[in-house]
């Protein structure tokens, strides 16, 4: 009888964030960085605005805090092929933040250099609503597109349960949650069409060597 194995899968965390204090303090970081810069940087966001990379310059011990959060979600799920009882790498975070509004996204992008990446939703600007046609949603593409499929677009190789497998995932955000996936996995957000204000905050995550 035939056996069939899966290989190479991509992992990927959701989590949520316990402190309502913490969020709170984030948020009110991100307002006081909005109001001074309130140009901030355009990278892959289509409108909204996107700070600079300091946030743990300027965000405090909150920021600090959900930095060692990533951390530590990044080391349950890491291992170091030489060394697997006690990693010789440790981490070195970036983060920033996002806010947007009616009718903003961001295109498929991906963070060259980092080894994990990470957002976390401060305010999903829902306000409370599940209406899908909200849009909004975390998009994570197959890394294995569009080579899989160029010859035959409409066929689907069927998943451990069955089933045919996706393309793309969305997560659907929620304030308080943390969602973690390699660097090199492409993501996007769909066009945001909630009434509030969409309030995320982005990490990277760069593996480096111990010095000490």
């Amino acid at each position: 009888m035939a056996e069939t194995r899966r290989l190479f899968s991509t992992p990927f965390v959701i989590d949520e964030l316990q402190s309502a204090a913490g969020i709170a303090a984030l948020r009110q970081a991100i307002e006081a960085e909005h109001a001074r810069d309130g140009q901030g940087v355009s990278i892959s966001n289509i409108g909204g605005w996107h700070s600079n990379t300091r946030m743990l310059e300027w965000g405090g011990e909150a920021a600090r805090a959900l930095a060692y959060k990533s951390m530590t979600m990044a080391d349950a799920i890491t291992q170091d092929a030489k060394s697997s009882q006690a990693s010789r790498f440790g981490w070195v975070p970036e983060m920033w933040a996002n806010v947007s509004s009616k009718g903003h996204a961001n295109q498929y992008h991906f963070h060259p250099g980092s080894f994990w990446s990470a957002v976390a939703y401060i305010d999903d600007g829902y306000g409370g609503s599940d209406d899908p046609a909200l849009g909004g949603e975390l998009q994570l593409l197959d890394p294995r597109m569009p080579m899989v499929r160029m010859t035959a677009p409409d066929l689907r190789m069927l998943d451990a349960d069955g089933k045919p497998q996706q393309n793309e995932i969305s997560i659907h955000p929620k304030t308080g949650m943390i969602v973690m996936f390699p660097s090199w996995l492409q993501h996007a957000v769909r066009p945001f069409h909630g009434s509030g204000t969409r309030i995320s905050i982005a990490i990277n995550l760069v593996a480096a060597l111990k010095t000490g």
